[in-house]
């Protein structure tokens, strides 16, 4: 039962990662189910307050990262609100599209797109604001991947 237990949460854990490329898989609900199931296969004594109240600081910094990823590398090559929402849905619609390289390509679209509807048609702007989106992805993927990396780290160093 040790070895299934641990299975399901490497799972988990690994489902979490693969969120950070399918945005549409919650990454930190998978990590918060893998120390859940820890807890309920094994035993909660190693998980107390305070690895609960870091674990839930970080959750919220993964969520913004995600915001501020995006925000920041439109606006940074002054992009609209319309190229944020355009980056948005092509960071969620991209990977369905095109698998795999569909995350690069779907908010470096979705930005154009949403630049052009907001500026009519300026496309060398527009060009500029979807670099920005993607540059912004690229960092706060890299980002989230940190600290996924430290939040299972740091359950592995509580529970062995």
């Amino acid at each position: 039962m040790t070895i299934i237990a641990w299975l399901v949460i490497g799972a988990l854990f690994v489902l979490s990662f693969i969120g950070l490329i399918y945005p549409v898989l919650p990454a930190s609900l998978f990590l918060i189910a893998g120390f859940l199931v820890y807890g309920w296969m094994f035993s909660f004594e190693p998980l107390g307050l305070w690895f609960w109240i870091i674990q839930g600081i970080l959750v919220l910094l993964l969520y913004a990262t995600d915001y501020a990823s995006n925000y920041f590398g439109v606006k940074k090559r002054g992009g609209s609100k319309h190229a944020i929402w355009g980056s948005t849905i092509g960071i969620i619609v991209g990977p369905f599209i095109i698998p795999i390289i569909g995350i690069l390509i779907g908010p470096f679209v979705g930005a154009i797109a949403g630049e052009l509807i907001h500026q009519k048609g300026d496309l060398k702007q527009a060009i500029r604001v979807g670099i920005g989106s993607l540059l912004g992805f690229i960092g706060g993927t890299t980002v989230k991947f940190i600290i996924q990396l430290g939040m299972v780290i740091y359950f592995l160093f509580r529970v062995l």
